[in-house]
């Protein structure tokens, strides 16, 4: 085998794990370009030192270790991502004010693609779905990094005890002590799970087809129809958070009366429905990016919007279009 052959077949080799090494660091950091960046440096690690690599484990376990020691060693700053209702209590419309925090506190938004990989198990799916929820990627961030490891590898990525107790040079014992610890600090503080299926049943769908219909129509009453009452509207990098559809309804007829005549574009992230914000464009036609919603649904409802503002970040990661046109 020549070495180039050679060299394309190990980039071939690891770059077919990028996306599930995409979603165990981004589980673990609560950023999506810090994912990004942590798994780029563990396959160039993994290439310069390709030639050490003994097959005394897959290949898989070797890189899990590498992405491991790269994201624990972007935790040890000690900063942990948070949404803005892990913050503070909410803002009563009354008092609402758009305070912009640094982008280094948020949880960030992803893309499925970027970080669930196909398999053909639904059971398996379902698992990796809802281990990219916002709010379960929150409640890890609640761990310290050795313990958020070893939930993610038993608990998510179902690794043995051991396989995890030799991936981070521990014992069995310290793994299932982690574990417990975990879970304890994890029942604490996770909020309920969205109950969003996939593929999304009949009745999410028009459920989401009415969200659309109100918020390019700016009904609010109909809006009102379709929100949980103790709904929550985010809007990250500002750390104001509304609960209830009166104040959400309320801020988007006041402060965010500029959204009127927007549109929505659907897509996906952290395993729940999405959309790109378009609004109307002030500087002349069509429409330019505003927000990525992520849509939380329980039991019927919507349980919460999560609108990231920053979209000169995420429209290109998105892979969205920063205009669309008047006939859009």
């Amino acid at each position: 085998m020549s070495d180039l052959t050679a060299t394309t077949d190990i980039d071939s080799r690891l770059e077919g794990h990028r996306v599930e090494l995409t979603g165990y660091c981004y589980r673990m950091l609560g950023s999506a370009f810090e994912a990004e960046d942590a798994v780029q440096d563990t396959l160039v690690r993994a290439w310069r030192n390709f030639d050490k690599f003994e097959g005394r484990s897959s290949l898989r376990s070797w890189l899990y270790r590498i992405a491991t020691n790269v994201c624990l060693d972007m935790l040890n700053a000690g900063n942990k991502r948070a949404r803005p209702v892990d913050l503070t209590g909410p803002t009563p419309l009354a008092q609402a004010a758009l305070n912009p925090l640094p982008e280094n506190t948020w949880l960030e938004p992803m893309p499925d693609g970027r970080i669930l990989p196909s398999v053909a198990d639904p059971a398996e799916a379902a698992v990796a779905r809802e281990s990219v929820r916002l709010a379960f990627v929150a409640a890890l961030q609640h761990l310290p990094p050795k313990q958020r490891a070893v939930l993610i590898l038993r608990e998510v990525l179902a690794w043995k005890a051991s396989e995890v107790a030799e991936l981070l040079d521990t014992s069995v014992a310290s793994v299932n002590s982690a574990l417990q610890r975990a879970r304890a600090t994890l029942s604490d503080t996770e909020s309920t799970a969205p109950d969003t299926a996939n593929p999304l049943d009949d009745e999410q769908r028009k459920l989401l087809d009415r969200y659309v219909a109100a918020f390019e129509g700016y009904d609010m009453a109909a809006l009102t129809a379709l929100l949980h009452e103790d709904a929550v509207m985010t809007m990250p990098p500002f750390d104001l958070w509304l609960q209830g559809h009166d104040d959400i309804t309320g801020f988007m007829l006041s402060i965010g009366a500029s959204c009127a005549g927007s549109r929505l574009v659907a897509t996906e992230a952290n395993g729940t429905p999405a959309f790109a914000h378009y609004k109307p464009n002030p500087d002349g036609p069509g429409f330019v990016p505003w927000a990525v919603q992520v849509i939380d649904i329980s039991d019927g409802a919507i349980t919460a919007m999560h609108c990231f503002l920053d979209t000169p970040r995420w429209f290109p990661l998105f892979g969205l279009p920063d205009h669309l046109d008047d006939t859009a």
